[in-house]
């Protein structure tokens, strides 16, 4: 009898192994913003992009793990270059599929050449309203723009003509010619905004293709799942390739050697479903973290900075509950613009000029990191962030120079005075003088617009906020609609032309938020970008970082920290600012994750 009931304890134990290891893995976190929507070529704000790239291959992909950062294929094999940089023929890696998806008939359908030729042609099509187009057009590739400008004069866009610049040589080999030798463009194709897309998927769907992402990558969108800014859902593409965790950590992090060496040969992706929550407000969504409803929260909220990780360490009663911390720079500014097309605040006149640097003169960016960001963020000297090529510690300048004596100097020199004695300055002429400020309705926005309001009282100019969600903002401002706004800029390329592009001329309405068009400043963009990497090269890039802070389109406040925390449930926490999928390379341990649940 004893053996029996030993065997049969023994049975059930087995079980509830065999039943604990076929629990999925699912990873829980939030966005801080409501997505736009997955369509590559229509996506450009970073929370769709992060969905987009676990869903698209594109034709290159950053190494998770390598530093410095390297190119390694995705969905092609790295391209040949020509010696003039102009010429990049691909090579599709054979044997990729796309998700199942009605478009197909029942179909497994291959990613083929022709796929990224159409896939890169949508972004000229102007139904599409491509907001990525300027990073494709900055290159010249040969043909597209006079395609694109007949379908502009009301001709529907002849995605079958072929063009010297964007062609498919055989069914898995494609090449893009351009007017402009640029030794870094293939970086680009490291971003989801050119991810394959199937013809038929976008022909099949419409206006709907925002709501059906269908790609070859490690992920699918679960449509019936997904709540439009609430929650979305993404489970493991069935058809998604044979691949294995491979990486290689560099030399001086023994702690990132220790991870790879324990997930070598995993395949990937390790876990079967992403879950993502919409949670605007900060402390929603920390709370749901402490309270083991998320796996990881995503940028620890200014707010809680303190009580999490004082003095930039882990707090000692998270770090008794296992929770693990990974802080970095981004790639990343976080900045003010002015519309230059505005009439209040924008132009190039003495006087102009002037008002905006007067403003900047009259932010005190140390109290905005002390105050509203809680510490989590460096004063910015000029456009160029961290991480990227052209970015230097040692470049100082005016921009986070905090100094009101010199701004109601400068203002009362052009004009800016109250002269209708109601206490407030107005415009040279006469006219009031009203910035108008548009943000979003989240604490850190509160607390922002409420420096802002502190800072403009003490210079007497009158500041209004306009209060919208995101999505509406940039909406907005992409139309050139908005006076000022408050927005991060993340590079997706390890190179400071990312930021840059900020300011050149034609891509108004896209990277350009601030519409900013200086002749001068467009020469000098354009010949850097044609320039190799060297002193040559970096020489341009800080006459232009020099050149933005004088006539100040864009007020840069600071590059932001970011820290992320993880259950201790959780196995590979740690990021690759140029690589959004980071889920793709986690685990997680599910019996661990439910016995928290439990006893919540």
């Amino acid at each position: 009898m004893k053996k029996v009931m030993v065997a049969a304890l023994a049975a059930c134990c087995l079980v509830v192994s065999t039943v604990a290891t076929a629990q999925p893995k699912v990873f829980r976190y939030a966005f801080r913003v409501a997505e736009t929507g997955f369509d590559p070529a229509q996506v450009t704000d970073l929370y769709s992009r992060t969905v987009t790239a676990g869903i698209f291959d594109a034709p290159l992909r950053y190494q998770y793990l390598a530093r410095p950062y390297t190119l390694e294929p995705s969905g092609c094999e790295l391209p040949e270059v020509s010696a003039d940089f102009k010429t990049l023929t691909f090579t599709v890696r054979p044997g990729l599929f796309f998700a199942p998806d009605a478009a197909f008939n029942g179909q497994k359908r291959e990613l083929v050449a022709a796929d990224y030729v159409y896939s890169i042609k949508r972004h000229y099509d102007p139904k599409f309203k491509s907001g990525n187009l300027y990073i494709l057009q900055n290159a010249g590739i040969l043909g597209l723009d006079a395609l694109r400008a007949e379908a502009l004069k009301g001709k529907p866009f002849d995605y079958d003509r072929e063009v010297e610049g964007l062609r498919v040589l055989d069914k898995y080999r494609w090449q893009i010619k351009m007017k402009v030798g640029d030794p870094r463009f293939m970086h680009n194709l490291a971003d989801p905004f050119v991810g394959a897309v199937a013809r038929e998927v976008v022909e099949f769907y419409g206006d709907k293709i925002m709501e059906h992402p269908v790609g070859t990558a490690a992920w699918m969108l679960k449509n019936d799942e997904w709540r439009r800014s609430s929650k979305i859902v993404l489970v493991k593409n069935p058809h998604f390739r044979d691949e294995v965790f491979n990486e290689t950590a560099p030399a001086d992090r023994p702690d990132l050697q220790a991870l790879a060496e324990k997930l070598r040969g995993r395949k990937l992706p390790m876990i079967d479903r992403v879950e993502m929550s919409i949670i605007e407000e900060n402390q929603p969504r920390w709370l749901s973290f402490m309270n083991g409803e998320a796996d990881m929260v995503e940028e620890v909220p200014a707010d809680f900075a303190s009580i999490a990780m004082p003095n930039g360490q882990l707090a000692p009663n998270l770090a008794k509950r296992g929770i693990q911390m990974n802080r970095y720079a981004r790639a990343d500014v976080a900045v003010s613009f002015f519309n230059m097309e505005n009439e209040m605040v924008g132009g190039t006149s003495p006087a102009q000029v002037a008002l905006r640097r007067a403003i900047s003169l009259g932010v005190d960016v140390d109290q905005e990191v002390r105050l509203a960001r809680k510490g989590q963020a460096i004063p910015a000297q000029g456009l160029i962030a961290p991480n990227t090529y052209g970015y230097s510690s040692t470049f100082k300048s005016s921009m986070s120079e905090f100094n009101r004596a010199k701004a109601k100097a400068l203002l009362d020199l052009h004009g800016f005075v109250d002269k209708d004695g109601d206490g407030w300055r107005d415009r040279p002429d006469g006219r009031p003088l009203v910035l108008e400020y548009a943000t979003q309705p989240d604490s850190q926005n509160r607390a922002l617009a409420e420096l802002w309001q502190k800072n403009m009282d003490a210079l007497r100019i009158r500041i209004q906020f306009k209060l919208a969600k995101w999505p509406e903002n940039l909406k907005a401002s992409r139309a050139g609609k908005l006076m000022m706004w408050g927005v991060g800029w993340s590079a997706s390329v390890p190179d400071g032309d990312a930021f840059l592009t900020l300011g050149y001329g034609p891509n108004a309405g896209q990277s350009n938020h601030s519409r900013f068009n200086l002749p001068e400043y467009n020469a000098l963009y354009e010949q850097q970008r044609a320039l190799p990497d060297g002193p040559e090269r970096l020489a341009v890039m800080t006459q232009l970082n020099k050149m933005a802070v004088a006539y100040m389109p864009y007020k840069v406040h600071v590059h932001r920290i970011f820290t992320d925390m993880a259950q201790p449930w959780v196995t590979g926490l740690e990021r690759n600012i140029f690589r959004r999928d980071f889920w793709q390379y986690l685990d997680v341990d599910p019996v661990a994750q439910q016995s928290r649940a439990a006893s919540r």
